[in-house]
């Protein structure tokens, strides 16, 4: 499997026909950079002379670096994202070039304390189920987030644990706009950009199932007025959100477009890659 970015935030139901994903190397490598600042960042286990081993693991995104080596862009559970070179990765016989695939769990080691690490090795360990079709594409979509909205260094075990559990659901075919709205949930929760959906802001009071609203990016829910241009979204909905319930369909449809407002906001008119090349592919 190529490391790709495709695209995605509304689905289709997935063809029967396996999609083929265009190939990352093209791709600019995107940079994190989220417009509000994140929550503080959490410890992490002390390194020995700046070398780690056993690290679980997932490639994101990787690109050429020099003419046999690759920087590999990865998630880890205790140290957050950061980027390792993989000396000779491009190599025809090297052990790496098999491993640094993305979707597949790893046990990562690397060595330095510089923003660009040197990796010492990586091992897959297994357990999970590839990801096909459409589960595929809602993968690149995952790691295209977590590319632009992490910031390097940034432990977030929590949300690594969270990517996981996602990855598991899409590869056992559960629902994925249902499995989205709760991982971009998550993402926003977890880098401290998140309002309470519950409450209204200012006033905190109590959100209404039968009133309508809209949700401040910077601040969180308050009543929709006339000249509002943001999503009009339900009580209802925002309730739903808050408890992970998209059972009713008019949840999962203003859900959606609540997200993609909240996300497009964190990315401050940064383009996702993946939701084109999805709307390429299947036309929409």
């Amino acid at each position: 499997m190529s490391t790709t970015t495709p695209a995605l935030h509304d689905l289709a139901p997935a063809s029967s026909a396996t999609v083929a994903v265009p190939a990352l190397a093209a791709i600019a490598p995107p940079a994190a950079a989220p417009v509000t600042p994140a929550a503080p960042r959490r410890g992490r286990p002390p390194a020995r002379d700046g070398r780690i081993t056993g690290q679980p693991a997932f490639v994101l995104h990787s690109y050429p670096h020099k003419e046999t080596s690759l920087i590999v862009d990865v998630f880890t559970r205790e140290y957050g994202r950061i980027a390792l070179v993989a000396k000779g990765a491009k190599r025809p016989h090297s052990q790496l070039r098999g491993v640094l695939q993305t979707f597949q769990p790893l046990q990562a080691g690397w060595t330095g304390k510089s923003e660009l690490r040197i990796l010492t090795g990586a091992e897959w360990v297994g357990g999970m189920l590839p990801l096909e079709k459409t589960a595929l594409l809602c993968g690149f979509y995952l790691n295209e987030l977590l590319v632009k909205l992490l910031a390097r260094d940034d432990p977030h075990p929590v949300l690594f644990d969270h990517y996981v559990a996602t990855l598991n659901q899409l590869a056992h075919n559960e629902p994925p706009p249902i499995v989205l709205r709760k991982f971009e949930r998550a993402l926003l929760k977890e880098t401290g950009v998140a309002a309470d959906l519950t409450c209204c802001t200012g006033t905190r009071q109590a959100v209404e199932a039968g009133q309508v609203y809209v949700v401040d990016p910077e601040r969180g829910p308050r009543p929709a007025r006339a000249s509002d241009a943001w999503p009009r979204i339900t009580g209802k909905t925002l309730l739903d959100m808050e408890r992970e319930d998209y059972l009713d369909v008019a949840t999962q449809a203003q859900s959606k477009l609540l997200m993609r407002f909240l996300l497009a906001h964190q990315l401050g008119g940064a383009t996702l890659n993946t939701r084109q090349i999805l709307i390429d592919l299947m036309q929409l």
